[in-house]
């Protein structure tokens, strides 16, 4: 059964569904049958890799929000991290360009290695307040994860994986998704948003029950013919 999520490193909530999804997918006995695989998604692809900013300032350029209306939406946040089990660091928090993430989390996936690069992504950004833009951060998380560091490099300062990170955001607007982060259950359901860890629970059983169980039929069964003959 294959579970697709669309996600971007600067959305907390992203963070916060993906520690959810995988509380969920920690109590299901089928869990090694699920094959999960990330797909990038910009919530602003306006940003410049060149240029970051912090959290607060972000909010009162782009959102128009005053510095307490944006502590108010950071704080409702760090409650629903702590609830998860993240420790948000809004504080130390660089906005920039995602894209060099994304190129990175395809680099990982040819190294099979996505959900432990899309985790790195997450800590690094929210948790140790780095810039997820910079070359040499991201080579730094690379090699933490045994990718070599020339092909990151190379990866990282070329169009190579241009074509992938844009084809998932293509994909995710034909699916009509507008925000993340945005679940698609063996091509059949969705689910959007950080749901709590049962609500994936439920809906990932759901889904695979239909997935194996075996089809029905919605006839009689007459005018067909088996090896036994014909029945009319």
């Amino acid at each position: 059964m294959k579970i697709e999520i669309w996600s971007d490193v600067m959305c907390p909530f992203c963070y916060i569904g993906k520690h959810n999804f995988e509380k969920a997918l920690e109590k299901l006995p089928f869990k090694d049958e699920i094959e999960v695989e990330w797909k990038s998604f910009q919530l602003d692809p306006t940003l410049d890799a060149s240029k970051a900013i912090n959290t607060i300032e972000y909010f009162k350029e782009k959102k128009g929000a005053s510095e307490e209306q944006a502590k108010q939406m950071m704080g409702q946040v760090l409650q629903m991290g702590k609830n998860s089990g993240i420790n948000f660091n809004f504080e130390k928090n660089l906005i920039t360009s995602t894209f060099p993430a994304h190129k990175l989390l395809h680099l990982a996936k040819k190294h099979n290695k996505s959900s432990e690069m899309e985790e790195a992504l997450f800590q690094s950004h929210f948790l140790n307040g780095e810039n997820v833009a910079d070359t040499e951060t991201l080579v730094s998380l690379a090699e933490s994860l045994g990718i070599h560091k020339e092909e990151t490099r190379q990866a990282l300062t070329s169009n190579e994986y241009d074509y992938e990170v844009n084809q998932d955001i293509q994909e995710a607007k034909n699916h009509g998704v507008s925000g993340v982060p945005f679940f698609i259950l063996n091509g059949k359901y969705a689910v959007s948003g950080a749901q709590p860890v049962e609500l994936f629970e439920n809906a990932l059983t759901q889904t695979y029950q239909e997935t194996v169980s075996p089809l029905k039929d919605l006839s009689n069964g007459e005018n067909s013919c088996d090896t036994d003959g014909c029945s009319i």
